[in-house]
């Protein structure tokens, strides 16, 4: 199956920039601060493995085509600061695209709705090509995402995988 180009996407105060192997420097202090990883766990990467990470990432699908990586780099307008990341991991089900949805922002720039913005952006541009379906995984002490997640109309369901709830749309 064919998929578009990962493209860039405005909104009212982001610039959601298709991932390069050359955010990687501006990405390593976005991803410094070790409460980004209190519910995901792991540790804050280096230069050199944020590079490995994005090159493939940037691949845009995997091996057997069967999932198509989507992944923006969240910018300020303003400012032109790299803030954090939004991204997608898409497949056919057998009945319809479904998008995972992921999000992160820098906890200096975190509880200005810019999680929201930035995943509203993601969802409207994958809806325009052809994606209505979405899941989400988060774990269940973390508030901020589950907000972001309602924001996006995601409802928790009953499914849990590696300690986190499944919540989705529709």
């Amino acid at each position: 199956m064919d998929w578009p180009e990962c493209t860039p996407v405005t909104s009212a105060r982001l610039l959601l920039q298709p991932l390069s192997v050359h955010h990687a420097p501006a990405m390593v202090e976005v991803l410094a601060d070790p409460a980004l990883y209190e519910f995901t766990g792991g540790e804050s990467p280096g230069l050199d493995e944020l590079q490995v990470r994005y090159a493939k990432q940037t691949e845009g699908h995997s091996a057997d085509l069967s999932q198509w990586w989507l992944n923006w780099v969240v910018i300020q307008r303003k400012s032109g600061i790299p803030v954090g990341f939004v991204q997608a991991t898409v497949e056919n089900d057998g009945s319809a695209l479904v998008a995972d949805l992921a999000w992160l922002i820098s906890p200096r720039w975190q509880g200005q709705g810019m999680a929201s913005e930035g995943a509203e952006a993601m969802v409207t541009w994958l809806r325009s090509n052809g994606v209505h379906r979405f899941t989400a995984h988060i774990h269940p002490d973390h508030q901020a995402s589950m907000k972001v997640a309602r924001y996006q109309a995601l409802r928790p369901s009953a499914a849990e995988k590696d300690g986190e709830t499944r919540w989705e749309f529709p």
